[in-house]
């Protein structure tokens, strides 16, 4: 029997406080990896089509809000030649320059901008010149919302207080007529924004919580389905090593037979697992960018080639590499590896269509660097690309080689290189091979001059 009468009367207190005490160690752990540690996304899925949508609306919208509210449905106060100044913002998102890097930060810094000085400053601005009437008030209203959705929750926050603020003091300095509003007017502005503003902000987490669980359980299940298929196919590696020792106690044309039965299966190996890598890879783009350091381009391409699992010895004496001036950048070695593996697979593909064995020099790879930018060309001999598919290459799921690939492998390319703040193009004509030319912020350059007559690498 347990004795309750010399219990303490303090102790159920004391747990209880422990108890409280846990609860908020992990409301501020929870507090924390929402507000510091969960990635930063300023642009929401960004794409090349949604920041080029964005511009046409900004572009569009102001202009035609500008008429509504200055003629159809009058306002008191109305500023075209603001209107416009703010519209004209739309033409640095369809600007190819910006929207075809959408992963970069330096896209990223526009489009924060942009979007900091038409939305929470610009409408607050009006919102007060207004006289904070009932059509700006439901107009800030909806600027919160949409505020809230193109850009990270956090970011969003930051813009909605220094703009509010920054038009509040512009008003005050400059503003056409007072801002003559009841106590009864204020105070009920400020529920209806404040409930704005809290729906906005609930919306904003809640959606960057489900798009990181769904990133997770995507990454889980990739992480279960690799192990899943690497077993058998460490089966299949083992298999090829044993044929192959079998192949050591016989001679001539059946040793010769069973060793190339061993060197094709464990081919097939090393491909299989690059790809169940390169997928794993292309998960993670979800969340760019990646674990990042200072890399040289001269050491990933060699590393590339290395591992790259030709079909034959003379695919493989069909590479050669250039390096005119080795640099070095900011980008993740794994990522950027995947990249140029795929670029060589892709121009050896090219090549295999021609019809014809490669020779020496069919697949070219270029590296040169001037002051702070380098450049590397991967230029074959090949097929080359069709003009009107060039512009389509890099867009997901399309592909040149109908059956033979996925679509994705070049979307990935732009994406890691877009990541480390760099660009990726083609230069290709029909029956005369193709070059993708990948050019990025370099760290370090050396001080070998670039080859004067290579019109691909000679920077101006």
């Amino acid at each position: 029997m347990v004795n309750t009468q010399n219990r303490s009367p303090h102790r159920g207190s004391l747990g209880g406080l422990a108890s409280g005490i846990h609860r908020g160690q992990r409301l501020l752990l929870g507090l924390r990896d929402e507000v510091v540690n969960a990635p930063m996304l300023p642009i929401l899925h960004a794409s090349p089509w949604r920041l080029r949508w964005l511009g046409i609306f900004t572009l569009v919208g102001h202009p035609l809000f500008a008429w509504i509210w200055g003629h159809w449905l009058a306002q008191p106060y109305e500023n075209v030649s603001l209107r416009i100044l703010v519209a004209s913002m739309g033409l640095l998102l369809i600007a190819p320059a910006v929207s075809n890097t959408p992963a970069s930060r330096t896209t990223g810094a526009i489009f924060v901008a942009i979007f900091w000085l038409q939305l929470p400053l610009f409408f607050s601005w009006m919102y007060l010149c207004n006289g904070g009437n009932t059509v700006w008030l439901a107009t800030v209203g909806s600027m919160l919302l949409i505020y809230y959705h193109v850009t990270d929750w956090r970011i969003a926050t930051v813009g909605t207080f220094t703009g509010g603020g920054l038009a509040w003091l512009l008003f005050t300095a400059w503003g056409p007529t007072p801002l003559n509003l009841t106590a009864d007017q204020v105070a009920v502005n400020a529920v209806v924004i404040a409930f704005c503003w809290a729906s906005a902000l609930l919306l904003g987490v809640s959606s960057a919580n489900m798009r990181r669980e769904h990133l997770r359980n995507t990454m889980t299940t990739m992480g279960i389905m690799a192990h899943e298929l690497r077993t058998p196919l460490a089966t299949i590696s083992l298999l090829g090593d044993a044929v192959r020792a079998e192949s050591y106690t016989l001679k001539g044309e059946p040793a010769q037979r069973l060793d190339r039965l061993a060197g094709r299966l464990q081919q097939l190996v090393r491909n299989m697992n690059r790809q169940i890598d390169f997928q794993i890879a292309n998960a993670r783009l979800m969340q760019l960018p990646e674990h990042t350091e200072e890399v040289s381009a001269a050491v990933l391409v060699r590393k590339a080639i290395a591992e790259h699992p030709f079909r034959t010895s003379k695919e493989r004496e069909c590479v050669q590499l250039q390096v005119w001036n080795d640099f070095e950048f900011m980008g993740s070695p794994t990522l950027f590896v995947q990249v140029f593996d795929n670029l060589i697979k892709n121009a050896l593909r090219s090549l295999a269509a021609t019809g014809m064995p490669p020779q020496p020099g069919d697949l070219r790879i270029e590296i040169g660097a001037r002051q702070a930018l380098g450049r590397i060309a991967i230029r074959d001999r090949g097929l080359g690309i069709a003009g009107p598919l060039q512009p389509l290459i890099f867009e997901p799921f399309f592909s040149t080689n109908s059956g033979t690939g996925h679509g994705l492998g070049l979307t990935f390319c732009r994406r890691v290189v877009q990541s480390a703040e760099g660009t990726i193009r083609v230069q290709s004509e029909l029956g005369h091979g193709a070059t993708f030319v990948i050019e990025l912020p370099a760290t370090v350059s050396g001080n070998r001059p670039l080859a004067p007559t290579d019109p691909h690498l000679s920077l101006p």
